[in-house]
């Protein structure tokens, strides 16, 4: 392997980069939005609006477990629901680009793309799971 052959790196950067950006997207629901004003959007799509606070906190639990590399598998497929979610919902309407008035669905669909290869690729280096496998347990 060569210095710039470096597999569990290049994973543990896509690991972080998708676990703050869903922090980002959970801690903007609640502190920006507020969860009654989440609730009340996810109301307005025609949503239930219990699906607003829900989405907020899988966000954050979701981000949280990518960025420390706990169960990374199974944290991006769960997750990307709420990105076909924002796609259906939201940003499919407005075209590709996400430049566009009300965002497009190009940034969702990146990320749901991120996370599928995220889900190949499992935890990278540095993920607190690892330290719990190197823990062996005797009967």
């Amino acid at each position: 392997m060569n210095k710039f052959n470096q597999p569990a790196l290049a994973t543990t950067i896509l690991r972080l980069s998708l676990g703050v950006m869903f922090l980002a997207h959970g801690f903007l629901k609640l502190l920006v939005f507020t969860p009654a004003g989440t609730a009340g959007f996810f109301g307005s799509l025609g949503l239930p609006e219990f699906l607003g606070p829900l989405t907020m906190s899988l966000e954050l639990a979701g981000g949280l477990l990518l960025v420390i590399g706990f169960q990374v598998r199974l944290v991006s497929v769960l997750l990307i629901p709420i990105l076909i979610g924002s796609i259906v919902f939201v940003h499919g309407a407005n075209g590709w680009g996400f430049g566009n008035a009300g965002g497009g669905y190009e940034y969702p669909l990146f990320l749901i793309m991120a996370s599928v290869v995220q889900a190949l690729l499992g935890n990278g280096a540095y993920a607190i799971e690892s330290r719990f496998k190197s823990v062996q347990v005797t009967a």
